[in-house]
């Protein structure tokens, strides 16, 4: 078994069989694409994005791109990095 390093923001799960493993909350980017469907990015994986015809497309195509992201970062001998890191906030402007 290969030792995971894990970023300080990871919270802990169980799996089947009381195994605990790292649970990680990336916040990820929706845009709508000018040509239709969406374009989703996730600010802590830079240049992790990827894009769907529908928001749930986009989302599952997110998920996949974010663990392909991980598991090369993994095979890098990379430390895993904290999403907690990334904040999400709203500014409301009127005119």
């Amino acid at each position: 078994m290969s030792e995971v390093r894990v970023a300080m923001g990871a919270s802990w799960r169980d799996r089947r069989g009381g195994v605990k493993v790292p649970a990680y909350d990336f916040k990820v980017l929706l845009e709508p694409d000018e040509a239709g469907g969406y374009v989703v990015s996730c600010p802590s994986l830079p240049g992790c994005y990827t894009q769907g015809d529908t928001i749930e497309a986009a989302l599952a195509n997110i998920r996949e791109a974010i663990e392909l992201c991980l598991e090369d970062l993994q095979a890098q001998g990379e430390t895993l990095p904290d999403p907690s890191g990334v904040l999400v906030g709203s500014i409301v402007i009127t005119r």
